[in-house]
């Protein structure tokens, strides 16, 4: 959450409540919704570390707002973020521990496992497919999100299918 909050106020200015709906925007209804009380912890920690800087504004009718932005600690910390790549392949998957030491244990079918995850992996495309269907035309951010967590899905299926046939193939 810290450094796409920090990419938000690359932007310019903006309080907490700003930022929360701005994330909601961009990354539309397949993304977790964030926390406004989150969002507002994060800003404090990026404020004590020094990344950004807030300021107090009086309002006449409501309590006092605090309007964030960027310091150049910050835009070099943004930066460095854009420079790194994403995540190294998923070679702890959880999964794949649970079907690797299904036999050790005896408490769990391997084929069974595969069965169950395949279930749920397809039941979650049926869910993003429906979100892809009621989300805005016009959010391409919030689209490709969903497409690429689709396509994500697909793979780990082909995969399943890969240690199902490895797995039923005899030794």
């Amino acid at each position: 959450m810290r450094l796409p909050l920090l990419a938000l106020l690359a932007r310019g200015p903006a309080h907490g409540y700003e930022l929360k709906q701005d994330l909601e925007q961009v990354l539309g209804s397949a993304y977790p919704q964030p926390n406004v009380g989150q969002i507002y912890v994060t800003l404090g920690r990026l404020e004590k570390s020094g990344l950004i800087e807030g300021e107090e504004i009086e309002q006449s009718s409501r309590p006092n707002k605090k309007i964030y932005h960027l310091t150049d600690a910050g835009r070099e910390a943004l930066r460095a973020w854009y420079e790194e790549t994403a995540d190294e392949p998923r070679v702890r998957d959880e999964f794949f521990m649970k079907l690797a030491l299904a036999p050790q244990t005896r408490l769990a079918d391997q084929i069974a496992l595969i069965n169950k995850q395949r279930r749920h992996y397809l039941n979650t495309m049926r869910g993003l497919s429906k979100l892809a269907a009621a989300e805005n035309r016009d959010n391409r951010m919030a689209h490709l999100l969903i497409e690429g967590a689709m396509l994500h899905l697909q793979a780990d299926l082909d995969w399943l299918e890969r240690c199902q046939e490895e797995l039923e193939e005899p030794e």
